[in-house]
């Protein structure tokens, strides 16, 4: 009786659109080199809505070259290749390659190793730390990087790298994950990563020795675009509570406590997040001080300017500084809120009060400076009784729940070895 043979360790897909001249080079020096790694891997090329000869390369390659296959989607899309490829496979262990080859292969065992071994459910291809070998442009290699910092800024993010095409994902996680992922372009990555740290998953970094491509035909503006659209979608869904990110969490049994802000709670990306919101609620502040000081009288107006600025700051640092999702809490974080506006208005009125008693007829500039130099002393206090106070973290364990059995997936531990090749 003929048993169909187990699936391999590993699937490495290779998403591609027009790349007839390039494909047959890359699959040939994937497969070669697969054929020597430590677990049994098949290579998978998801051809995305080419136009050219790349899909009847492919096949020919598939029908030539062992545990080589071919998906084909009428769309075009990375992230939708890689989210159908990865979806419909049977591997425990998922990964992608850019078809360009810029990754060195030499970084593939590294990278899946601690997914088999269960040590962590996502790795990825880091060009940006010093273990790094990277050969590309200044241009390319700025916007890299201010592009991570914005990342680490918006979302504080701890991964160093989002847009390296070398990643691999164990199965179960993917599951999970892959349907929370709304992006089907360039995003993707970076989506994955943020919704992957968000839920607690334990995401490993491999140093990679990259070389650019000079015949990228990667639109840098029109890429750079969506990458902010993306950022801004994912804030406002994730500070919406509208990704069920505890699902996840319980369906892994992901074996930490999770706070309830959501965010990693470092100082640095929440004083960046804080600042950039304190600015806007300054520049608000000053500018309703100013309509409303000549009718209203500079004490009015300052009480006036400051609750209404109070109300939308504590909003905002409640969703994007400190990661609060959904409406549990909301009134009484607002409550808090008010509670520290009080003392932020004890400050800035006193400090009102001690210039007119000082100088009575001080210019409404000099008011204006003063009060903002008040603010600002305001705003300090402001950002250590939030995130020590009403924002502080509560941590809760996780709950236990028996994650849905899949074909080919394991929730936790080691993967199958019967794909390891033995020497």
């Amino acid at each position: 009786m003929q048993t169909s043979a187990p699936p391999p360790v590993l699937d490495l897909v290779v998403p591609v659109h027009n790349e007839e001249h390039d494909l047959e080079r890359t699959v040939r020096t994937a497969r070669t080199f697969l054929d020597t790694f430590p677990y049994r891997a098949r290579l998978t090329v998801a051809d995305n809505a080419s136009t050219d000869a790349t899909l009847t390369i492919a096949r020919r390659l598939a029908a030539e070259l062992p545990e080589t296959r071919v998906l084909h989607l009428d769309a075009k899309g990375r992230g939708r290749a890689l989210h159908t490829a990865w979806l419909g496979s049977d591997a425990p262990v998922l990964a992608y390659m850019d078809v360009d080859m810029s990754t060195d292969l030499a970084a593939l065992a590294p990278l899946v190793a601690p997914l088999v071994s269960g040590h962590s459910q996502l790795a990825i291809g880091t060009r940006l730390v010093r273990a790094s070998r990277t050969v590309r442009g200044p241009k390319r290699e700025l916007i890299s990087r201010c592009y991570n910092l914005v990342l680490r800024g918006a979302l504080a993010v701890r991964f160093s790298d989002a847009q390296c095409g070398f990643k691999a994902i164990r199965a179960d996680a993917a599951h999970e994950l892959l349907p929370l992922v709304a992006d089907t372009g360039w995003f993707f990555d970076t989506e994955l990563l943020v919704l992957a740290e968000r839920a607690g998953l334990r995401i490993h970094e491999v140093p990679v020795d990259w070389v650019d491509d000079p015949d990228s035909r990667v639109d840098i503006v029109a890429t750079a675009t969506a990458d902010l659209l993306g950022i801004a979608r994912l804030l406002r869904d994730l500070g919406a509570g509208r990704i069920p990110l505890d699902e996840v969490r319980a369906h892994l049994q992901l074996d930490r406590t999770v706070t309830a802000t959501g965010r990693d709670g470092r100082l640095l990306g929440q004083l960046l997040r804080f600042a950039v919101i304190g600015a806007i609620s300054t520049a608000a502040y000053a500018l309703l001080y100013v309509v409303l000081a000549g009718p209203w009288g500079a004490q009015a107006a300052n009480v006036a300017a400051l609750a209404v600025t109070a109300v939308a700051n504590t909003a905002a640092n409640r969703a994007f500084t400190f990661g609060i999702r959904g409406r549990g809490r909301a009134l009484v974080h607002q409550s808090q809120g008010l509670a520290v506006f009080g003392l932020a208005w004890a400050l800035t009125a006193g400090a009102l009060g001690v210039l007119h008693l000082m100088a009575p007829a001080a210019p409404r500039p000099v008011e204006l400076a003063v009060l903002v130099v008040a603010n600002l002393g305001a705003t300090v206090l402001r950002f250590l009784l939030l995130r020590g106070w009403v924002f502080r973290p509560r941590t809760r364990p996780i709950s236990s729940v028996s994650p849905a059995t899949r074909p080919g997936t394991a929730a936790t531990g080691t993967l199958p070895t019967e794909g390891v090749r033995h020497p």
